[in-house]
C-alpha cells in the first residue's frame, strides 16, 4: 500500500504535534510547583512518554507506507507553550489535546477514504489515549 499525499501530510502534522506535546508535558512535569503541581507532575511525565511513543509509532507507519517523516521537523523549546502556572498549563494542554483529537478524527476519515484500515485502526487506538489525556486534564481543571 502506498500512502496518499493527503494522508502523508496529515501524518507528518501528527508527528509534529506529538513531538511538541511530549516536550510540553516533559517540561511541565519538571517545572511543577505547589501541592497541585506535585499531584500532577507524574501524570504529565507519563503523558510525555506516551506522546513520544505515538510520534514513533506514526513515523514508523508512515515510513512503512512509503512516506518519509519530514526531516525538516523542528520543534524549538521556545515554540512550545508551557504556561506560567498550573491553571495556564492545563488550559494550554486541554486546547492542544482537543486540537489533536480533531486532527486524528480527520486522519481517520482520510484513512477511510484511502481504504487504509490498518492506519485507521492505529489512529483509533492513539485517539483513545488522546481522549484520556483530555479527560484527565479537564478533570484537573475542575475545582470541586
Amino acid at each position: 500500500m502506498q500512502v496518499s499525499n493527503e494522508l502523508a501530510a496529515l501524518m507528518n502534522k501528527a508527528i509534529a504535534k506529538e513531538v511538541e506535546a511530549s516536550m510540553q508535558y516533559l517540561w511541565q512535569s519538571i517545572l511543577w510547583a505547589g501541592v497541585k503541581g506535585h499531584a500532577t507532575k507524574d501524570e504529565l511525565k507519563a503523558f510525555s512518554d506516551e506522546e513520544r511513543g505515538h510520534a514513533e509509532e506514526i513515523a514508523d507507519r508512515l515510513y512503512y507506507l512509503g512516506g518519509i517523516p519530514e526531516r525538516g521537523l523542528h520543534v524549538s523549546m521556545a515554540q512550545v507553550p508551557i504556561g506560567d502556572d498550573l491553571d495556564a498549563r492545563l488550559a494550554i494542554d486541554a486546547k492542544n489535546e482537543q486540537a489533536t483529537i480533531d486532527l486524528y478524527n480527520q486522519i481517520i476519515e482520510q484513512c477511510i477514504a484511502d481504504g487504509d484500515k490498518t492506519t485507521e485502526y492505529m489512529f483509533r487506538e492513539i485517539l483513545k489515549d488522546e481522549e484520556h489525556h483530555h479527560d484527565v486534564i479537564t478533570t484537573l481543571q475542575e475545582e470541586d
